[in-house]
């Protein structure tokens, strides 16, 4: 028998140190060749390793959460034969992560509210699925249907790869009525509860916070507020997608705003820019690259729409869709991920009233849209129903003055209502 070495892969792109998110195996483990050893996360992919070698696993050479430089040991294997005692061979390659991955190390904790309890007082008896300390791994999806349930995770056994509770672990367990609470035991809906869980902030949630801190830290932003009468833009795209919507895919107000977007630079270029401020430098750009927040599993990320000027409508629907599926699955690449000249930020249904979003630095403003509602309001002396919806942008006020930002969502707002003008050039 002999040990075979595995280093940390060099991914590329002069990446000298990734950080270590997530452990497939556990020393004991038997692997086989291509069998997924660990997720790693540059700045935004997160990367699977296969193994190259068939054995059983000795030592794993870090922690999740621990940033490790390329070229080091990552983790030893016994197998058949001499195996690699000098490692010399032991560099592997990477490739991107399946989706599930990348979700489970950065799923966000149950909230801190008790649950709706469920079960008898002598279920509190049933032992936990896994030792004391250990966390659950799974995804937040899953988490929040278990909330919703009344079922704490420590309690359900995973079937998944280290352990990872699926969403048929949660309903097996549901349907065995297992569990420390049972539905219908009021006694036990106001018990005082003194569990914690504390997670780290590791993988995609940390570059999260990282750019989150760094936005905040070195841009200071403003946020202009506008409302946006949509009456027109919406009976425009209801009777365009009832034409093609069949035929093609169907429009949100989403290309509608981006045409907006693009229109709204070329009077006020400064706003479609980045601001390198180590170099004191502004860059303004022809081209119009669209970052769109998108809510993942894992968190937030911004895959772009590279080029937005030379999109219509449809083909912008079509990009945007493609691009959200690729983030929300995974499988966005490097390059999808970055670029953008200038972002757009929305909850949809949940976009309130007003919100403040922050700056993706390095660029110098983002276009927040909020709900939109029907609401009465007064047209030449008569109260009407109207769409209306807010826009809550925020600018860098190192660059962006006060009056051309208005300026700028004022633009936006004369499309938007009027949207045969997105059309003229």
């Amino acid at each position: 028998m002999g040990i075979h070495v595995i280093k940390m892969p060099d991914i590329g792109e002069g990446i000298a140190e990734v950080e270590l998110v997530l452990w497939r195996v556990q020393p004991g483990d038997t692997v086989t060749e291509d069998q997924i050893l660990a997720d790693v996360m540059t700045d935004k992919a997160t990367i699977e390793i296969p193994s190259p070698v068939a054995g059983t696993v000795l030592a794993l050479g870090g922690k999740a959460g621990e940033v490790m430089a390329v070229g080091s040991e990552l983790i030893r294997i016994e197998v058949a034969g001499t195996g690699n005692a000098d490692a010399s061979n032991a560099t592997i390659p990477a490739r991107p992560a399946a989706p599930p991955a990348a979700a489970a190390p950065t799923a966000p904790a149950e909230p801190a509210r008790a649950p709706a309890p469920v079960g008898t007082a002598t279920a509190r008896a049933v032992p936990a699925a896994r030792p004391a300390g250990e966390k659950p791994i799974a995804s937040p999806a899953l988490r929040r249907r278990a909330w919703d349930m009344g079922i704490e995770l420590q309690y359900v056994p995973g079937s998944g790869a280290a352990g990872r509770i699926l969403q048929q672990d949660l309903d097996a367990y549901a349907a065995r009525g297992a569990g420390p609470y049972a539905i219908g035991n009021n006694a036990m809906r106001y018990q005082q509860r003194d569990d914690e869980e504390a997670l780290p902030v590791i993988g995609l949630r940390r570059k999260i916070a990282q750019k989150m801190q760094e936005s905040k830290r070195r841009i200071p932003h403003f946020t202009y507020v506008e409302e946006v009468d949509m009456t027109e833009l919406e009976a425009l795209r209801t009777r365009l997608n009832e034409r093609w919507g069949s035929e093609r895919v169907r429009l949100t107000v989403l290309p509608f705003l981006m045409r907006a977007m693009v229109l709204a630079v070329r009077e006020f270029p400064q706003i479609n820019a980045r601001f390198d401020d180590d170099a004191g430098i502004v860059t303004r750009f022809g081209a119009v690259h669209i970052g769109i927040a998108t809510q993942t599993g894992a968190g937030l990320v911004v895959p772009v729409l590279r080029h937005a000027e030379a999109h219509d409508l449809w083909s912008s629907a079509a990009e945007v869709t493609r691009l959200a599926e690729a983030a929300r699955s995974g499988k966005a690449t490097r390059e999808e991920l970055s670029g953008s000249t200038i972002t757009v930020t929305s909850l949809g249904a949940l976009g309130g009233i007003v919100s403040t979003p922050v700056i993706n630095h390095p660029e110098v403003a983002i276009v927040g849209v909020n709900r939109m509602v029907l609401r009465p309001m007064i047209r030449a002396g008569t109260v009407v129903p109207r769409q209306m919806m807010n826009l809550s942008s925020s600018f860098d006020h190192r660059v962006v003055d006060g009056m051309h930002a208005a300026e700028f969502i004022q633009a936006l707002r004369g499309y938007l209502e009027c949207p045969a003008t997105l059309f003229m050039e």
